[in-house]
């Protein structure tokens, strides 16, 4: 698929990473529909050339509504990055007691059951488009699917869930034409951590093999384009972390 020709939905496309890659497809002449609960994304989109939609990737109504609107707007959906997400750290056994339970629902029902919604949904309106490739879907994992560390619980479940689904979503939505491929970034600067005082920044990018700096946003928009592009490229977790393995 050529960028400058498709059209994508990206989910938790109003900040962050997801803003990064709505951005940057645009720039490369993609049709864009930003997913998003934050309203802000309405004005971003804007700015960018893109259609919004506020949805909540977890509802099957509103999420389902945001893909109908999104055909509507761009005529057809190619692609659909998924970068919404929540970030959370809490103790499975902490000072005041055990894991709040609602708090680990809540973040795998957004990383991981939110992103498999949008999936679904997405699969079928690209069903309908014609050629051999229908479609490509590329979700977000994360390195703590592999190296969680202590408070991650929650996070490193729903991140693991979507590395270990990539799979047999691609087996699922290969007779259709449909790739399916998933990135697991390791710290970027997203504007979450670009609060944190510089020495903290610094700490966490002397983990970094090399460089040995925090990932760029626009490093991952990049390599999400490039498996949009990639024809070949399916069913496959890329670390995207400068050979970070968390300690």
């Amino acid at each position: 698929m050529e960028l400058a020709q498709i059209a994508a939905v990206v989910t938790g496309g109003a900040s962050g990473l997801g803003a990064a890659t709505a951005e940057y497809f645009r720039r490369q002449g993609a049709k864009v529909t930003i997913v998003d609960r934050a309203a802000a994304g309405a004005e971003f989109s804007d700015s960018i050339g893109a259609h919004f939609a506020e949805a909540d990737v977890t509802d099957e109504a509103s999420a389902a509504a945001a893909i109908t609107g999104a055909k509507e707007k761009m005529g057809r959906i190619d692609a659909l990055i998924n970068c919404a997400g929540i970030v959370t750290g809490e103790k499975t056994l902490g000072r005041d007691g055990p894991h709040a339970l609602g708090t680990f629902k809540r973040t795998i029902d957004i990383n991981l059951v939110g992103s498999f919604n949008m999936m679904r949904l997405a699969a079928a309106v690209m069903a309908e488009n014609e050629g051999p490739e229908r479609g490509v879907i590329v979700n977000t994992a994360s390195i703590a699917a592999y190296d969680g560390q202590k408070g991650q619980a929650a996070y490193a479940a729903s991140k693991a869930g979507i590395a270990g689904m990539t799979l047999p979503v691609a087996r699922d939505l290969a007779g259709i034409g449909i790739r399916v491929c998933a990135i697991a970034p390791g710290i970027f600067a997203t504007p979450m951590l670009r609060g944190l005082p510089q020495d903290v920044q610094d700490g966490l990018a002397a983990d970094v093999t090399f460089p040995r700096r925090l990932g760029k946003p626009e490093e991952f928009a990049q390599l999400a384009a490039f498996i949009v592009n990639c024809g070949y490229l399916n069913g496959e977790v890329i670390r995207l972390d400068g050979a970070l393995r968390m300690r």
